[in-house]
């Protein structure tokens, strides 16, 4: 992908499928070349980076709000290295109400954070992202294991990615050609399986040391 101000959207099936770690190693990436926001749907990139845990409001309390505009929308990021900044989850009252976003508040979003001119990753969490700001993305990635259950329940949420991460799990008897075919996309990388990336993360050093098996991988669909 060329830089340039593009959206970048990770999404799953399944938790735990490695979503929060590849969006925010590919954010890392596209900060070493110029602005990037990193956009928290679900909530656990502040814990990944290693952040303390926010307060305030965030994305969800401006969805909710039908005014908020593109510049309460920057007010709202906080800075985690240079050139990287991150719009976390938001209130646990926003967040409850998250269901009854409409599609307008949604589309608004995607073009603030496209008004912004920063690279933009957006962390979507489990299941299909919201169809207006899936339609705003240069690209929509399912982050999935060699899993037939996690890629029995991509096809059945309809997601519709356009490619997809593949995170490497010992044991799995499904091959790269197999996921290719049961999503119907290219895998545009592979996560190695690495215990140094899970010391990494749970030692809050994600932002610090970028364990070189995830920046060496990603580096090819950030």
């Amino acid at each position: 992908m060329s830089w340039g101000s593009v959206m970048l959207i990770l999404c799953s099936a399944k938790g735990g499928s490695g979503t929060t770690v590849v969006a925010a190693t590919l954010a890392l990436l596209h900060a070493q070349h110029g602005p990037c926001l990193l956009v928290d749907l679900a909530g656990d990139l502040p814990a990944a980076l290693g952040l303390s845990e926010p307060s305030g409001p965030g994305v969800f309390d401006w969805l909710a709000s039908p005014v908020a505009d593109g510049h309460a929308l920057l007010r709202l990021a906080d800075g985690v290295s240079d050139g990287l900044r991150l719009i976390h989850r938001g209130s646990p009252a926003a967040i409850a109400a998250a269901r009854d976003v409409p599609a307008a508040r949604w589309a608004a979003l995607a073009a603030g954070l496209h008004a912004t001119g920063a690279e933009v990753v957006v962390d979507a969490g489990t299941g299909a992202p919201p169809p207006a700001l899936r339609a705003a993305a240069a690209q929509t990635l399912l982050v999935t294991r060699a899993c037939y259950l996690s890629l029995r329940r991509a096809a059945a949420q309809q997601i519709g990615p356009t490619g997809a991460v593949l995170v490497h799990e010992p044991g799995r008897a499904l091959r790269r050609s197999d996921v290719e075919h049961a999503l119907g996309v290219p895998i545009v990388a592979e996560v190695p399986w690495d215990p140094a990336i899970a010391r990494s993360v749970d030692s809050g050093m994600l932002a610090a040391r970028l364990p070189s098996s995830l920046s060496r991988t990603l580096r090819a669909a950030a």
